[in-house]
């Protein structure tokens, strides 16, 4: 198993990878850009490839996460060709420092007369942008927070949106616990009809990543609210026990997005380590 956590790139793609290894973290999590923007970024390809050789050597595994405002369903067709030229340059610096993919929000309902609407719009971009990239980085979906009932909350809808695409070899999924708990898929105490869904439905089969967090609001809520793992959060300790006993996750990295001013992450990844990485023989 591997554990690390969110880093910024403020010293470059190899600065960050540099500063996962000293926390003794074993993977991380970056923004190929600014988090704020959409715009197309130059990127440095020499940091990019010694990130990559970096990771290669350490054997670190890396991730990065789609800028805030890159939505799967824009409302209009100005965004629409923001996002994709986004993603594309996203993609693009993913591939280059090594990482498996790009994590990408599961997008809105954005009409309540057609359902549906929100479902084609994803797919269409997600054909739009795939069918131009050739590279092997994948985008990975990433399960909503959200009341019982809101849109991108099931493993369902994941699985069927990669299913309906025309490239779903270059679709993956990333788990979020806190976006699990508050939209009650996993209310901490059913870990074993989650797990048996997921496996039934081939879930776990395309799972990349897991988003490693606590949940300051109780299950079914639907607040997207992160906590430490070890801090004073509605997910026990005990039940994130249950995730760490799971088959299936032992090959899966745990990123942390956990408020660091709370737990600093060199301390909670230690304390990650002690509970479940010495287990584990790591």
């Amino acid at each position: 198993m591997k554990f690390g956590c969110h880093l910024s790139i403020k010293e470059g793609y190899l600065g960050a990878a540099k500063q996962a290894l000293a926390w003794n973290a074993t993977a991380f999590q970056y923004f190929p850009k600014n988090p704020r923007s959409l715009l197309v970024k130059d990127f440095d390809r020499v940091d990019a490839a010694e990130c990559k050789a970096f990771c290669l050597e350490n054997n670190l595994q890396s991730v990065s996460h789609s800028p805030y405002p890159t939505s799967l369903t824009p409302h209009d067709e100005k965004r629409k060709n923001q996002v994709i030229a986004s993603l594309l340059n996203d993609l693009e610096i993913t591939e280059a420092c090594g990482s498996i993919g790009i994590v990408v929000h599961f997008g809105k309902q954005i009409s309540s007369s057609n359902p549906l609407h929100s479902y084609q719009i994803m797919i269409e971009m997600l054909n739009t942008v795939l069918e131009r990239w050739e590279g092997k980085a994948k985008i990975l979906l990433e399960n909503n927070a959200g009341l019982p009932g809101s849109i991108g909350t099931t493993l369902e809808e994941l699985v069927q949106v990669r299913k309906l695409c025309e490239y779903p070899e270059k679709i993956g999924f990333c788990l979020d616990t806190c976006h699990a708990f508050a939209s009650g898929l996993w209310d901490g105490e059913n870990w074993e009809e989650v797990l048996e869904n997921g496996i039934e439905l081939g879930f776990f089969d395309e799972l990349e990543v897991i988003h490693f967090n606590n949940s300051k609001y109780d299950t079914r809520l639907g607040k997207d609210r992160h906590a430490p793992i070890f801090g004073p959060g509605y997910i026990k300790v005990n039940q994130f026990d249950q995730l760490m006993q799971t088959p299936q996750l032992q090959n899966i990295p745990f990123i942390l997005e956990t408020p660091k001013e709370e737990i600093p992450h060199e301390k909670e990844i230690k304390l990650i380590q002690e509970r479940w990485g010495q287990k584990l023989g790591r």
